[in-house]
């Protein structure tokens, strides 16, 4: 990328914080968890008093842990356990979810096996509600199907990868854009002034004012 000419990179919650070392060049890693923690309020009305995020496993916590500190809820971990690659052994519940609408984050969906599967054991723990919010939703194979038949109330996106047809079809499925964001950080970036203000939802907000669907 630099040997062809590339001088400054833009990037949208990188699955690896290292990666931004790999260059030699400027590299701004925005994050999805501002747009999330604005439309989870939109979504709610503001009241999220009976919220609960969800970390899908330990290694998410921290992705976790920056939406609930946001939006001012608590937190809550789904411990995975895998006899061998693709299978999911075991799940548990790492705190009291009962009578919450939880929300899990992450920042990649592949074929949604252990999304579905989660959201299944957090319902069987007595959650009212489960909805999803992921960055990357690559949603290949069966993903799309699994969604929709799952318990998930919905699994929101962004559209940092082209929803197919059937992703924009699916009833439980809402994309949010990723336009405003990266076009106010190359703003920034022309003008000499900050991207990461891009990191705060107030910042945010005036960008994505209508963005946000029901």
């Amino acid at each position: 990328m630099v040997s062809a000419g590339i001088e400054r990179v833009l990037t949208l919650d990188l699955h690896a914080a290292q990666i931004q070392g790999f260059f030699d060049i400027p590299v701004d890693n925005l994050y999805a968890s501002p747009i999330f923690a604005l439309d989870v309020l939109h979504q709610f009305g503001g009241n999220v008093e009976d919220v609960m995020v969800i970390s899908p496993d330990v290694g998410g916590v921290a992705r976790a842990r920056e939406l609930a500190k946001r939006i001012g809820a608590p937190l809550a971990i789904v411990d995975k356990r895998r006899e061998k690659a693709g299978e999911v052994a075991e799940m548990t519940v790492i705190g009291d979810v009962r009578g919450k609408k939880c929300i899990i984050v992450d920042d990649i969906c592949d074929t949604a096996g252990t999304l579905c599967k989660a959201a299944e054991v957090l319902i069987e723990n007595g959650a009212t509600e489960v909805h999803s919010y992921i960055t990357h939703g690559v949603l290949s194979g069966p993903a799309v199907e699994r969604v929709t038949n799952s318990v998930m109330k919905s699994l929101v996106i962004t559209d940092s990868i082209e929803p197919t047809a059937a992703v924009k079809a699916a009833p439980n499925i809402r994309i949010v854009p990723t336009a405003p964001i990266f076009a106010q950080a190359i703003m920034n970036i022309w003008n000499g002034t900050s991207v990461s203000s891009l990191f705060e939802t107030d910042s945010l907000e005036p960008i994505y004012d209508g963005q946000f669907q029901r």
